[in-house]
């Protein structure tokens, strides 16, 4: 009688689950697969050969980050108010990065020297981005917001980022309104911005930046 296989997708899911609760517990420089294998009651080789290497591993959880935040986008509600939608994808955003803060430094910020996602692997990744984009065009079409969708995405993942990396180390202030506040102050001003410049303005503003490569100095 053959022996029943041990390598199963179930052993997959348990030793990914074993992953990310000892990234949440105790940090990314506690992830091992001696310690993972320990955790799911497998052996390191069957870890090895589920996902390749511990690098394989690590990226299995990149992924699954990704996985899990879309998973929360598509629990929000679709209004007829498109800048309270997309105000209402940045909290989501926020509650997940709050919830997740190492499975967060693992998506975004990369710990790990071994996590080198190719560039088709990092367009599995881009559901999350094209749903944010998604929800600034609406507000463009809608003339709440008046720019490029993917460039105004790029900047309020970069803003949410920096608000959540702050907030997660306790320099964003030192009670739960004060953050709040923070939090509005920052996505009112940027979206408020956005909401008034016109592309010919605009583009008179990139030029006389001082980030602007072909600014006078």
């Amino acid at each position: 009688m053959p022996r029943p296989k041990q390598r199963t997708p179930a052993l997959r899911d348990r030793v990914l689950r074993a992953a990310l609760a000892i990234l949440a517990d105790e940090g990314a420089g506690a992830l091992t697969t001696r310690k993972v294998a320990a955790a799911a009651a497998t052996s390191i080789p069957a870890v090895y050969e589920l996902f390749g290497d511990k690098a394989g591993l690590v990226r299995e959880v990149y992924f699954e980050g990704f996985r899990r935040l879309g998973g929360r986008f598509d629990e929000l509600d679709h209004t007829d108010d498109p800048r309270a939608d997309l105000l209402a994808v940045i909290a989501s955003y926020r509650s997940f990065v709050r919830e997740n803060s190492v499975l967060a430094g693992v998506m975004f910020s990369r710990p790990f020297a071994d996590l080198d996602p190719s560039a088709k692997e990092l367009g599995a990744t881009s559901t999350v981005r094209k749903f944010i984009v998604g929800h600034v065009r609406r507000c463009i079409e809608a003339g709440v917001l008046a720019s490029d969708a993917t460039d105004v995405a790029h900047v309020v993942l970069a803003l949410a980022q920096g608000l959540a990396l702050q907030e997660a180390a306790g320099w964003l202030g030192t009670s739960k309104a004060s953050v709040n506040r923070r939090w509005m102050l920052a996505f009112n001003a940027t979206l408020d911005g956005l909401r008034e410049a016109q592309p010919d303005a605009r583009q008179r503003l990139v030029r006389s930046s001082p980030l602007h490569p072909c600014a006078p100095r």
